[in-house]
């Protein structure tokens, strides 16, 4: 028995969050550093989805097991609704400050670009026209989120969600079905009716559009919230196991069998001609069109269902993965940067077969120094502990993890 001195154990963390989180945020770098060739590696090659879909589902994964306790009806009984809801939005306020940061930077590394190498045409790309053209709007539209520059457009539906996420995980940890019902329901809606944040001055809506993404960020938080009771929020099956495998499996051929992707998507545009929606017979990202959103489920429970994958995340092959998932948002940050400069140094240079050859492997690099010296210099705890098999990952408190 415990004294009551004796501080509780800490809770293993299972490897495979941080793991992923970490591949997630190389990849992201990776595609945006355009022209290199280690894109040809990156999971949107391989299916539909790509490491954005990643990022919101592990995202979501983590703010369950990191926040879900606190809106266990005896915790709320106890202590009330703010504790719970104050650290959520306390990160969404932090995430809005980074987005302003990693804006504003974004326009100085792209006006300096234009002013001391001579490429004004840098002026006119990730959205950058509008700043210009038209600033007073433009300066009204990026505090207020709607003007999003491209490379740094992710953080905002991140943002927007965990702002809607206490109402979530309260709804998710008394009646997990009902809301996944009305997740979908939203999802489906939002194809249907095109709902959108606006993305004023521009016309439209936002790229990675909230109303929509809010599903696989859902799927996560109840993910982590069955984690931390130690639960599957899917149980393990092997026909549905077998199901996506094939699913997947189907992808790479629709991708890449000559004539049959052709073939299949014609049928999904005689579909569209007929009355489904489009984000049923599409492949658009700002909707999340459903093969995008199945491709991303199923790799999820497939890889969830591997024991060989939770003993790769923990292996200490994958430990430089691991790293920069602990410091997610950090790393994000200097990913988003190094990309951005990568970008204008080939847009400047005549030598970009080299910089393309190059750029990604320093900018790797860059990042685990940098999540290398946050982790040194601000450790105040000891190391994290991760599980080895499914049993002690969840044990009888669930994961640790961060929401970051």
């Amino acid at each position: 028995m415990q004294s009551p001195d004796q501080k509780p154990a800490r809770r293993p963390r299972d490897p495979r969050i941080d793991a992923f989180r970490g591949l997630a945020l190389v990849t992201i770098f990776v595609n945006h550093v355009p022209g290199n060739p280690y894109e040809a590696l990156t999971i949107r090659n391989f299916g539909f989805s790509d490491a954005a879909e990643a990022f919101f589902i592990m995202s979501g994964v983590a703010a369950g097991i990191a926040y879900g306790g606190r809106f266990q009806p005896e915790r709320v009984a106890k202590d009330g609704y703010w504790p719970a809801i104050s650290p959520m939005w306390n990160r969404a306020w932090t995430l809005y400050l980074t987005q302003l940061f990693l804006t504003l930077w974004a326009i100085a590394i792209y006006c300096a670009g234009a002013q001391f190498f001579a490429v004004p045409d840098l002026l006119e790309t990730i959205n950058l026209r509008q700043l210009f053209a038209n600033t007073q709007a433009t300066l009204i539209g990026i505090p207020a989120l709607t003007h999003q520059l491209g490379y740094v457009n992710i953080l905002p539906a991140y943002c927007v969600l965990l702002l809607a996420a206490p109402l979530a995980i309260a709804i998710g940890v008394r009646k997990p079905l009902w809301l996944l019902a009305g997740s979908v329901a939203l999802w489906f809606a939002a194809g249907v009716w095109r709902l959108n944040l606006p993305n004023y001055p521009n016309p439209g809506g936002w790229f990675f559009n909230p109303i929509a993404w809010q599903l696989i960020f859902v799927v996560g938080l109840l993910t982590g919230i069955a984690l931390r009771r130690g639960e599957r929020f899917v149980p393990r099956s092997n026909g549905l196991f077998a199901l996506c495998a094939g699913f997947l499996l189907f992808v790479l051929a629709w991708r890449y069998v000559p004539g049959f992707g052709a073939f299949l998507n014609s049928q999904m545009a005689r579909l569209g001609g007929l009355g489904v929606p489009f984000n049923i017979v599409s492949h658009d990202k700002t909707f999340l069109a459903a093969p995008r959103l199945l491709h991303v489920l199923a790799l999820a429970y497939v890889l969830s269902c591997m024991p060989s994958v939770l003993r790769a995340s923990g292996s200490a092959f994958a430990a430089p993965l691991r790293l920069l998932g602990r410091q997610g948002l950090l790393v994000f940050s200097a990913g988003t940067i190094l990309s951005l400069l990568s970008n204008v140094a080939m847009e400047a240079s005549r030598e970009a077969t080299v910089l393309q050859l190059t750029l990604p492997i320093i900018g790797v690099v860059i990042m685990l120094i940098v999540a290398g010296l946050a982790e040194t210099l601000g450790r105040r705890k000891a190391a994290p502990s991760y599980a080895s098999t499914p049993d002690t990952t969840v044990g009888t408190g669930g994961i640790v993890a961060r929401a970051g």
